[in-house]
């Protein structure tokens, strides 16, 4: 299970948010998997990657969702492999607030692929405009994408926990949706064939001609930093440097919580 191999940091990224570690007394326990069976393969492909003895089984019953369901279970009994999972940061349990990006080295965009192929969405809007997202309710994930899609298309995004059920939707549009699809869903990249098709369609979108012309993020520099840090307050930085208030309100969180260098000294 080396994570720096995209296959495993992408199953690694799948497991962690689909997959379920139980225990028992004497060592005894379980890994299992359970998706729709239309993406079995996906759980093939999983059993060729571990060697280990383990077993894909299908079952049909009625859900709140479907008077007919038909869904396919991947399970891992070996210790070995459990305890490698559990030491990687796959917790026993209920983990859905206190699962974290891997502390070992890792491939960042194939486990991100993982976590939205698992929790997320991949697709078109009801009005027709590219997007991605990603429901979480960990703060560690949403704050690795966060940050990782901004180093990757410039959009910058502030975590806010949804009223009703405590979750973060990180959601990305347009073309920000779609540059990000596109490097995380490059081509031969281990992934549910669905949502690697989803991927690949958003790049037909074209701005129409009567929309607004897509924001560019302007890039921060020493000298407005030093006039933030000064003022320190977003709305007068706002007026002085152009910018909008909640700009200067999140780069001056920013720099207080040492997300990012702060400028040398004049």
């Amino acid at each position: 299970m080396d994570l720096t191999v995209p296959e495993y940091a992408y199953m690694f990224g799948f497991l962690q948010a689909d997959g379920h570690l139980s225990q028992q007394s004497r060592q005894r326990g379980r890994l299992t998997v359970e998706i729709n069976a239309r993406d079995v393969d996906l759980l093939r492909r999983f059993q060729k990657l571990t060697p280990y003895n383990s077993s894909i089984t299908e079952r049909t019953r009625s859900t709140n969702f479907a008077e007919i369901h038909t869904s396919a279970t991947w399970s891992l009994c070996s210790l070995e492999a459990r305890t490698k999972l559990n030491e990687l940061g796959l917790p026993y349990g209920r983990k859905s607030k206190t699962i974290a990006p891997p502390i070992v080295e890792f491939s960042h965009r194939d486990y991100l692929r993982g976590l939205i192929d698992a929790d997320g969405s991949v697709g078109y809007t009801g009005k027709g405009f590219p997007f991605v997202s990603l429901a979480t309710a960990s703060t560690s994930i949403g704050t690795r994408l966060s940050e990782y899609a901004r180093d990757i298309t410039g959009a910058e995004r502030i975590l806010k926990r949804n009223a009703r059920d405590g979750i973060y939707n990180v959601f990305y549009a347009m073309e920000t949706a779609q540059n990000l699809a596109a490097h995380l869903y490059y081509p031969g990249c281990l992934s549910l064939e669905r949502k690697r098709t989803a991927a690949d369609a958003l790049a037909t979108w074209v701005r129409p001609a009567s929309m607004r012309v897509a924001y560019t993020q302007r890039r921060w520099n020493e000298h407005e930093d030093h006039v933030l840090l000064e003022l320190n307050s977003p709305k007068a930085a706002a007026e002085v440097l152009g910018r909008t208030t909640q700009s200067c309100n999140l780069r001056l969180w920013r720099l207080r919580n040492g997300l990012v260098p702060r400028p040398s000294d004049r």
